[in-house]
């Protein structure tokens, strides 16, 4: 990875958060891509579908999955993306620091909110992947046991930059 998400590469692997947070937003800027309704086209062909805060509860209910069943109170995803080529869902959430506070304590919530989606997830059979971006702040000394523990319970992490690849999504071919 480079340091803070730059680089001439990443404007084609992937997604830069630095000037914009909505997922959406980036992935309609990106070359082959469109974006309808919460559905993710590339090259015209539907590759993923977008799911913000409700969104999945109303994705849930229209599968007939009853969520109180299975959890006892909702998460509330900032991004959640269903692509369908892994069947996999990838939580993402972003988060942004300048000073200390309450974010420093939500990173080490990533083991038990994924836990939740997967028990969510499981009477579609659908795969999940929690996933934060996050800013500069977290690069500091301070973070690192916090961030070793995300990668050590199978949680991913990325500053400003989210590869394409990594959520099986296609990667824009070069004009090269």
């Amino acid at each position: 990875m480079i340091k803070g998400g730059k680089g001439g590469g990443n404007t084609l692997t992937g997604l830069n958060f630095e000037k914009e947070r909505d997922i959406l937003i980036l992935l309609n800027k990106t070359k082959g891509y469109s974006v309808k309704n919460g559905v993710i086209f590339y090259d015209g062909k539907e590759v993923a579908r977008s799911f913000k805060k409700y969104a999945l509860y109303r994705y849930l209910a229209s599968r007939e999955v009853d969520y109180k069943k299975i959890v006892s109170k909702k998460l509330l995803p900032d991004e959640a993306i269903y692509v369908i080529v892994n069947n996999t869902l990838f939580v993402i959430e972003m988060k942004s620091q300048t000073g200390s506070g309450s974010v420093d304590e939500k990173l080490q919530t990533c083991d038990f909110k994924s836990k939740q989606y997967r028990k969510l997830m499981a009477p579609l059979n659908i795969e999940v992947e929690y996933i934060y971006i996050l800013n500069d702040w977290f690069k500091k000394p301070g973070y690192k046991d916090t961030l070793d523990y995300v990668i050590s319970v199978g949680c991913h992490y990325y500053f400003h930059y989210l590869p394409l690849q990594k959520l099986g999504l296609p990667v824009p071919k070069s004009n090269n």
